[in-house]
């Protein structure tokens, strides 16, 4: 019996996806299949094995080191990993021990960049079927159990902005590498400052075009490609897909795009603000409404011709205001995130809403009888690790509704609201988190600290550094 029978690991759905996965490698004669599961900032790791030996391993699993889940954003191992525990507390995480990636074959693409090369995501267990505690995707298969056991299915739509350049030297000498390594020199594809110009979008348009393409043939819902307000600047819109797929779908896209970028001279990055000049930040805006599983109908669809949204959206969306300076961990987990809050920007700065309005954090579309009724969180940035931010979104909503909570009247001038002020560094929104015990209770203690660990450990890196600003304030004056 394998691991996956032995532990029931596969719903009906995965064990047929499981046998079109066979038979597609065995007609387009795949060479080699990438097993790789999203780690805690929603990078995917893994494993490239031979066709033959990907097969093997369907059903029992492929190993890989504990120590994927003790990095930071540099990758270094933040967590004393030869100790009791491991520094997690958990005796299988002890010695960089094993753990196994057990693939989704619902999830199998051909990748349409790389030659013979088949692609699977999986996800992360114990060698006696225990699914490992910080693997976000089975935090997220969880949050989606929970809400579908009240009825719901979870939809989002993905709007996601993001910088491409042209690269220049790609800073390969040997005294370039480290953790992290010196970035590459780059150069624009565009000036910018033309939002939605059809000559800037042409600009840009011999990148963007091989973009789509392999997007499109990974079988991604691409709505639109659009060039944003910044130099060199684009935007991705998607359909909305259901629970696990809108997840899912943003890691393979965001690496998809920086593999076919670099493979072509060019480099592509969802850091929010780049230190280059006259660039301004990007952001991560989502879509979500929650459905009926037995009829369909959008649950913050209003039958109230006076209220835009539902009473089950009204609570939803209170919920989300409640919870969302605690959030911004999730939603926006780098120090540089932070730089994109600002008034008047069409980014948020504090936790308001409003209809169809852009400086709010929440833009409420739709309205009485529209089954598009929507909310758009405008509060992430596009390095967020969609299973996290997903999952608070989910919870603190429906935390909301359960207290019956009201989000109070739409702002129509959302930067001169009294409402609370999102965070202004990471480091203030690990506090927010730790003031407020709903996530904790919510994703479980062992969860957070693991999560906020790693978020001290990069801003303690941070702090240590002497800025450019400090030099040039300091320096000479002192």
């Amino acid at each position: 019996m394998s691991f996956v029978e032995r532990h029931g690991l596969w719903s009906p759905e995965q064990k047929d996806a499981a046998v079109r996965l066979r038979r597609l490698v065995e007609e387009q004669k795949l060479e080699v299949i990438r097993l790789s599961f999203p780690d805690q900032h929603g990078i995917l790791r893994g494993k490239t094995l031979v066709a033959s030996e990907a097969m093997r391993c369907l059903e029992s699993g492929c190993t890989i080191t504990t120590t994927m889940f003790a990095k930071d954003t540099s990758h270094k191992t933040v967590f004393p990993v030869f100790t009791a525990g491991g520094g997690f507390g958990i005796p299988e995480m002890e010695g960089a021990a094993d753990v196994l990636m057990i693939p989704d074959p619902s999830t199998f693409r051909v990748l349409p960049w790389s030659a013979g090369t088949g692609w699977v995501l999986c996800d992360v267990h114990f060698a006696d079927g225990r699914p490992v505690p910080f693997a976000t995707r089975n935090l997220y298969k969880g949050v989606l159990a929970k809400l579908n056991a009240r009825g719901y299915d979870f939809v989002a739509g993905l709007e996601v902005e993001c910088h491409i350049f042209k690269l220049e030297e790609t800073r390969m000498a040997p005294e370039d590498a480290g953790q992290p390594g010196r970035p590459p020199d780059v150069s624009l594809l565009s000036h910018g400052y033309q939002y939605l110009t059809e000559q800037r979008y042409d600009q840009m348009e011999p990148v963007l075009e091989f973009i789509r393409r392999d997007v499109l043939a990974l079988g991604l819902p691409l709505r639109s490609v659009e060039v944003e307000y910044g130099p060199s600047q684009c935007e991705f819109t998607f359909q909305p897909t259901v629970g696990l797929m809108p997840a899912d779908g943003m890691v393979l896209f965001r690496s998809a795009v920086k593999q076919i970028c670099h493979r072509r001279g060019y480099h592509a990055t969802f850091m929010c603000r780049p230190k280059i000049p006259n660039v301004v930040s990007s952001g991560w805006h989502l879509h979500q409404s929650i459905v009926s599983r037995d009829t369909g109908q959008n649950a913050f669809m209003s039958s109230d011709p006076n209220e835009t949204l539902s009473l089950f959206g009204r609570g939803y969306l209170a919920g989300l205001l409640a919870h969302a300076r605690a959030a911004t961990v999730f939603t926006t987990p780098t120090i540089n995130g932070y730089k994109r809050y600002r008034s008047y920007s069409l980014a948020p700065d504090r936790a308001i809403w409003g209809r169809d309005n852009r400086g709010a954090m929440i833009r409420v579309l739709g309205g009485p009888g529209d089954s598009a009724t929507r909310l758009e969180n405008r509060v992430g940035e596009p390095a967020a690790n969609p299973y996290l931010y997903m999952s608070s979104q989910i919870l603190a909503g429906l935390d909301g509704v359960d207290r019956a909570l009201d989000p109070g009247p739409s702002a129509d001038t959302p930067y001169e609201s009294d409402a609370v002020l999102l965070p202004k560094s990471l480091r203030e929104a690990v506090f927010a988190l730790k003031d407020d015990p709903f996530f904790r209770e919510a994703m479980g203690a062992i969860m957070v600290d693991y999560y906020t660990h790693i978020k001290n450990a990069e801003i303690d890196r941070f702090q240590a550094e002497v800025s450019d600003w400090e030099q040039r304030e300091y320096f000479e004056m002192f």
